[in-house]
């Protein structure tokens, strides 16, 4: 079996909006685009590799497949462009059609949580979730996540999209790991407990 696992970066009060770029998410007005940027470290960096290390596929929502899709295989002075363009995607989207352009990437059909829970089932490593709030929501609905890895950032946001946004289930974690970069990102794993 498969594990599906979030890797998001937030700030203290779990805004996931816009961490790259000061135009990769203005929705609401959002003015904060770019924020995690300046906690970038080597300890960052590496998580990411030994994420990436035991990652099988990406899963993305539409909105943030096609965010990465604009950036990601024209960067050519950055190791994980390679990573990213040979690694198999999954997008879950009701409004996209085949053949998607980004080169190993799969169109997810019917309701999300389903076809989630048939790829989980399948022998594999991680499926990791990049950024796809809504998706990740959807999926905490279906207990479907089995892991998050949150890049918690020494910063408070006062608005933006939050990652576990009003409405969204209990979910009771046990801490795994934390980490703690240079920069003051704690970067913590947590797993959902559940019945043995």
């Amino acid at each position: 079996m498969s594990k599906i696992v979030v890797f998001m970066s937030v700030p203290l009060n779990g805004v996931m909006q816009a961490p790259g770029r000061p135009d990769e998410d203005r929705r609401d007005g959002f003015a904060y685009g770019g924020w995690a940027g300046p906690y970038s470290d080597e300890t960052m960096g590496q998580a990411s590799a030994e994420s990436m290390a035991h990652t099988d596929a990406l899963l993305f929502g539409r909105r943030t497949y096609e965010d990465f899709y604009s950036v990601w295989p024209n960067q050519t002075d950055n190791p994980f462009t390679d990573v990213l363009n040979n690694t198999r995607k999954y997008v879950a989207s009701t409004t996209l059609s085949e053949p998607l352009p980004w080169v190993n990437s799969t169109l997810l059909r019917g309701d999300a949580a389903e076809a989630v829970a048939e790829l989980r089932a399948q022998p594999g490593r991680n499926i990791v979730i990049l950024g796809s709030g809504l998706l990740v929501q959807s999926l905490m609905a279906s207990d479907l996540i089995d892991e998050y890895v949150l890049l918690i950032h020494p910063l408070v946001l006062g608005t933006g999209r939050r990652l576990f946004a009003e409405g969204v289930p209990l979910a009771d974690l046990a801490l795994q790991q934390a980490i703690t970069t240079t920069t003051g990102v704690v970067i913590a794993t947590y797993q959902p407990k559940r019945p043995a």
